[in-house]
Order: structure tokens, then sequence, then C-alpha cells
């Protein structure tokens, strides 16, 4: 039923819109010229009317006209603009910049409506079925989507001398940017950050040697960028003076050294239940070629032109061969995609009551077109399929992939970790049938893939029927170490418990583990093949509460350690956290469907304190430690390292902090507008080194850190680029 302030508001509307049409016959035919052909839904536009005044009228005035916070929607510098553009263009643009400072904020129906009102005050046709549409979906593009971007040609030519000075060098320097070779990738250019970690090693160290451990101290504000909300877990790229970032449904290029806009890409409308991508745990892009690589909340993985940002491929991240229907079912989480041999490899997390296990895609780089996947449980027939306690694969749940994967082009093998099972009662309760064990593979292991062909090639567990949520999932690092007098090619890695494990590269053999000692889970480890032997007070009894060292959100998680190629000093960003551990066991039938059965309320050590975060230098030469730096706050971000002796972390109280890498001391320091749970990085444009974080606090990691100082405050809010260099 249509209310009275909403006829008050229509009847305005109609008015102002038929003077203006009546009054100035010019301007009408310039309006109707520039949205000829488009039409609008009278009744959508009767309810954007409605929403235009509480949700808009404020800047643009009652009827359209403009006000003292925002420009006129009609008359001839509103026509100028949209010149040459769609309905649709309209619909992402103010879907994906308004309210200011709330974008996204509004119903996906209410923009749709409010496009449709803003069409009809501005002379469009009546007639259309449906409100205006931003893109066609990807089955009628042949899987494309449109995206909007500042480089397009149909954006509004500008008159102004200056204005079209600075377009033209913008376009001149997207024009610039040169394809990304895969030997660029196996050796990255110094000015650049080509890929989430910097190197296939995933080494997180630059060579830039400009800013150094004499001159941190003046670093200053280079520039900043607000982005979308999101869960701020990303990392930029930088290539040819060009930074590419995402956060939430967007993806935008801006200039490296000034922070301008080059273009942006809009994820179009998203459904309902994803809240406009303010979830979306995005950590990275990849770059190869003249295309740039994207995970959306939505389960698809976009290629976009370097140049424009225009879509050249959308493929959506199906889920086959499932056990059950898996018509509704969505992948939860995207880890960082690697290029490697042609083609973009992701790994991809399903929900806790998905059965069958998750799984590691690979997509040809060119098409889209899927190439392989490999499973990350074991189905029955592959190597380990009878370990899950007797379950059947309906009933096998977990082995995440949220992170990304390192890649030995020599060899190429690529390598990637896993997460655990999420319901422990498949492993804890007895099965109708008996299994050859419950070691639950692969999780918690490192899987090294063939590149080409997808096989897996050799997997190492590191952990066997983790029932305490302790992930081995984090990144796999590569370097060559000397073990036994000899150089090794080597894979190192650690979970949540912070033990690390050092393997050969080439065969998976174990070599040696190195345990930082915030852990109580492990009360041994096998030197010979590195079997982590539980401590009997922490095995799970239905209802009983048990000390468990580290929390679930892990002594380490997500953020990255920096490991030097040189020196093999790795830079470890930690949280001294533990949980008061209880499992509850259910029925079979609850069971088999899946779901947490596990309980981790947050507790301190035994011993803590009251310093929770904590960076540590280990020297993998000889596997002690070389400085151990604690504080209040737990550390939020990856670490960055430099060539010059410096390294870069952040922490949960918003500092970012430059540590001298011999010793830990703080060189420099500066405080963000939220904490940055995101990987810095470093790059250069035409001889400056600058140093760019993400900030924007409120994510996973700043939730499971706050019970433990509930004094510091970390705003969920304000995802922003900040980007540093040195002063004068």
């Amino acid at each position: 039923m249509t209310s009275k302030v909403s006829i008050r508001l229509a009847a305005v509307a109609a008015v102002s819109a038929a003077a203006l049409l009546a009054a100035a016959p010019v301007l009408a035919q310039q309006i109707q010229a520039v949205f000829a052909g488009q039409a609008y839904n009278d009744d959508a536009a009767q309810r954007g009317q409605a929403a235009f005044g509480p949700s808009c009228a404020r800047c643009h005035g009652a009827n359209l006209a403009g006000g003292e916070f925002g420009p006129t929607l009609t008359g001839p510098a509103f026509a100028d603009h949209w010149r040459g553009q769609t309905g649709g263009d309209l619909l992402t643009y103010i879907q994906t910049r308004m309210p200011p400072g709330g974008a996204g904020t509004l119903q996906p129906d209410t923009y749709a409506d409010l496009a449709a009102y803003i069409l009809k005050a501005n002379g469009a046709k009546p007639g259309a079925s449906a409100p205006p549409s931003p893109a066609p979906s990807p089955e009628a593009q042949g899987g494309a989507r449109r995206a909007r971007t500042g480089s397009e040609s149909t954006r509004a030519q500008p008159k102004d001398a200056e204005a079209q000075r600075i377009f033209a060098a913008r376009k001149a320097k997207l024009d610039a940017i040169k394809p990304v070779t895969g030997a660029m990738l196996a050796e990255p250019p110094d000015a650049d950050w080509l890929m989430w970690r910097r190197t296939y090693g995933v080494s997180g160290f630059s060579k830039l040697k400009q800013i150094d451990r004499s001159n941190v101290a003046r670093l200053v504000p280079a520039w900043s960028w607000s982005l979308p909300i999101s869960q701020n877990e990303t990392t930029p790229l930088v290539h040819d003076g060009v930074l590419f970032v995402m956060s939430a449904g967007m993806v935008q290029a801006l200039d490296a050294a000034t922070g301008d806009l080059l273009w942006q890409y809009v994820r179009p409308i998203l459904p309902t239940n994803l809240n406009g991508g303010q979830q979306h745990r995005n950590k990275g892009m990849a770059i190869y070629g003249e295309r740039l690589y994207a995970a959306t909340v939505d389960k698809h993985i976009v290629a976009l032109d370097i140049h424009t940002g225009k879509v050249a491929w959308d493929h959506e991240v199906a889920i086959k061969d499932a056990p059950t229907d898996p018509e509704n079912v969505k992948p939860q989480t995207f880890g960082v995609p690697i290029v490697a041999d042609g083609k973009v490899v992701i790994g991809v997390s399903l929900g806790i009551d998905t059965p069958g296990g998750c799984f590691i895609v690979a997509l040809d780089a060119d098409t889209g077109k899927e190439a392989w996947r490999v499973n990350t449980i074991a189905h029955p027939g592959d190597p380990g399929g009878d370990s899950w306690n007797g379950a059947p694969i309906t009933e096998r749940y977990g082995g995440g992939v949220w992170t990304g994967g390192s890649y030995d082009p020599r060899r190429n093998l690529i390598f990637f970790g896993t997460g655990n099972t999420y319901d422990a009662g498949t492993l804890l309760q007895p099965q109708p049938r008996k299994g050859e064990s419950n070691d639950a593979l692969y999780t918690d292991t490192t899987l090294a893939i063939d590149a080409a062909t997808g096989k897996l090639v050799w997997y190492y567990q590191h952990m066997n029927r983790d029932v305490w949520d302790m992930d081995w999932v984090f990144e796999q690092s590569l370097a060559t170490l000397p073990v036994d007098g000899k150089p090794r090619d080597v894979v190192l890695t650690s979970g949540k418990l912070a033990i690390f494990d050092v393997m050969d590269r080439a065969t998976g053999q174990y070599l040696f583990s190195k345990d930082l000692g915030l852990q109580n889970l492990v009360a041994s480890i096998d030197p010979k093949t590195g079997h982590k032997n539980i401590n009997p007070a922490l095995e799970p009894v239905s209802g009983k509460q048990l000390h468990l060292c580290p929390s679930s959100s892990g002594a380490r998680s997500w953020p990255t350690t920096a490991l030097d190629p040189d020196s093999h000093v790795v830079y470890v960003p930690m949280v001294e956290t533990c949980t008061g551990y209880t499992w509850t066991a259910r029925s079979p039938e609850e069971v088999k469907k899946g779901g947490l059965d596990m309980a981790y309320p947050s507790q301190p050590p035994k011993d803590s304190d009251g310093n929770f975060g904590r960076l540590e230098a280990i020297d993998l030469n000889t596997r002690q430690p070389l400085w151990t730096v604690r504080q209040r706050a737990g550390m939020t971000s990856s670490v960055l390292g430099l060539s010059t002796g410096i390294v870069f972390a952040g922490s949960m109280d918003r500092y970012f902090h430059a540590y001298d890498a011999k010793t830990g001391k703080v060189l420099w320091q500066t405080r963000l507008n939220a904490s940055p749970n995101s990987s810095p990085i470093t790059y250069s444009v035409n001889g400056e080194q600058y140093v760019a974080v993400v900030a924007g606090g409120g994510g996973a990691f700043d939730g499971a850190a706050k019970p433990f100082t509930p004094e510091i405050d970390s705003p969920a809010a304000g995802v922003t680029v900040v980007v540093f260099k040195l002063g004068k």
C-alpha cells in the first residue's frame, strides 16, 4: 500500500520532471538523447521516489536539483556526465558509491528502484518489465560480466583542459603497463610486488635498498585511499607503477605514486545474504600476462584486463561430484590465487556442514576453463582413502585451504597446506565400520601437486587426527638450507601450534622440526618421522574442559612470516593464547550431518604476564632464536622484510612498526586508523621506494584476540590503503 509520504514525494517528483521538460525544450532534448532507448519500470520508479527522501534527499535535494553536499541529478551537467552510458551503469555507480561512507548498505532492490526513479525524472521512457540491471548475467555474456571502470570510452569527455590533461596522463600510464611474463614471476623485478608474498617461495622479502636502518625513521605518509568495508586481509599488487587492490566486491587500479584512481571493477549486485561482500576475506590477487585474477565473494574467479578493468572471463567455481545435492552449497572462503604453468591455482574452503571436503582448483589463465582439481580429503581409492575411522566420504568434513600456495618452477610443483577436520566426532566416536586408521588424510597436510596435471606427487601429514583445530594451512615457504652439512631444497611450514616442520622439496622426506614453545598439546616429536605425540592429559573427553594452548585462533595464523633468502632467518608474528577446550559427543545422526562439536572459550596462558603479542626471529641455520619482542597487543599483520636489515609488522593496537632485523629494536612506528589485518608490501616508482599496508580492523583475527586485551579497541570500519615514503 502506498503511503501518504510516498504519494507526496511522487507528486513532487512528477511536477518537477514535468515542469523541467515543459519549461526547457532544449534541456529535455538533451536528457532524452542521453537516455534514448532506456526504459524503466514505473512501479520501481515510484518505490524509488519513496526511498529517495530518507536515503538521498539530504545531499541531492528533495527534487533532485542538488544541495549543499550533492550535485544535481537532472540537467545538462548530469546528462553530459552519463552520455553514452546505460541505466545499468547508473545503477552500478550508486550501488557502489552511495550513500557516501555507507556504500552497499541499502538493499539491492532499493538501489534498483532509485535508479528507475532517476531515469524517470530524466525523461527515459516507461515500460520496462523490471528495474535496470547492472550487467547481463555471466551466462548471457558467455561467462563475462561488465565492469564499470574509470577508463572506459563511455566516460564523459571533460571539456576542462586540466581535466583532459590528467585523464590523458592516466590513460598513458595504463597503456604503458607491460605484460607480466612467467620469467618475471619467477624473478620479480625489484620495483614490483607481483604476488601475495612477492616470490613463488613466499619469502615476503624485498631487495629494494632506498629505505634502510639509517633513514627508516624519516618515513612519512605519501597517500592513502579508502576501500569498501571488508574483513581486510588483503595484499595489494604493484606492477609498472600501478597498484591493484581488492576489498569486498571491488577491484581498483591506483597510481602507485599518488593514489589516484585509474580504473575500478565493481562486482554486479551480490546476493542479499552476502551483505555486499563485507564478509569477504580476500587475502590477495594474482597477475599474469595482461590480466589480473581475483576471487569474488559469490564463488567466482574473474580475469580483468590490467589496462582497463574490463572482464576477460568469469568462471564460477562449482562443487562437482559432490556426494549430496550441491545446488545451494557455496564455497565459504577462497585462498590466494597463484599463477603457475599457465594456470590460476587457488584453494577453496567449504562450509562446516558440506561433506566430501574442500579442494584446490586450477583454471586455464587464458580461458578460465578448469584444468584440474585436487580433493583435500582422501576419497576411497586414494592413498589414505580409508583413514577416516571407517566413515564414508559423505561423512568427512574439512581440509580447508584458505591461504596461498608456493611454486617451484624447476620441479613444476605447487605446494599447499590444509586445515583440520570440522567434526571431531567423526574421528573420536565409534563408526559402524572400523577403518584402517583415524589419521584423517589429507587434513593438516602439505600437498605437493604437479602443476601440469594436478597429480598428487607427495604429501606429508604434520599432525594426524587433529581434533583440536590446529590447522597446518599456512604458507609453504621455499628455501635452500644446510641440512647435515649439505644444502637442501626444502619446504618450511607451521600450523597454529607454532611448530615448524621442514621437508625435502622433491620428495616430502621429513628433515626436522622447531617448536617455538607456545603450545602444550604436543608432548614430543619423533626425530626421524616428525610424528607428533599428544599430551595424554589433553585427549578429548566429552563435556570436560581442558586448558589447551594455543587457542583455536592459534599462536600462529594466516599472517605470514618473512624469510630472508640470504641469511635464512625467519621472522614469525604470533599471539600467546590458550583456551578452555571442550568437545561434546553427539548422536550418530548429528555427526553424519557435520558441524562443529568443539568449544573454545578464551583463556590466558597460566603464567601470563599480560603480554600477548610476540615477534620472533629464528636462525634456521642454527635453529635457534636471535631475538624476541613481546608486547601487550597481539600481532595482526604479516611480516614484510627488507634486505637492508628492516622488518615491518603491525598489531591490534593500530601500531605499524619497523624493527631492526638483527636486534628487534624498534626503529620507527606510526599509528593507523585501524589494525592492519593484512600483508604489507614495498615497491618503487621512478626510483622512489614506498611501503604500503591496508588497515581496517574488525576481522576474525581481531575478534579472537579481543578477550585477551579488552581495553584495546580496533574499529570495525575504515578499510584504507596507507602508503609511506621517506620524508626530506
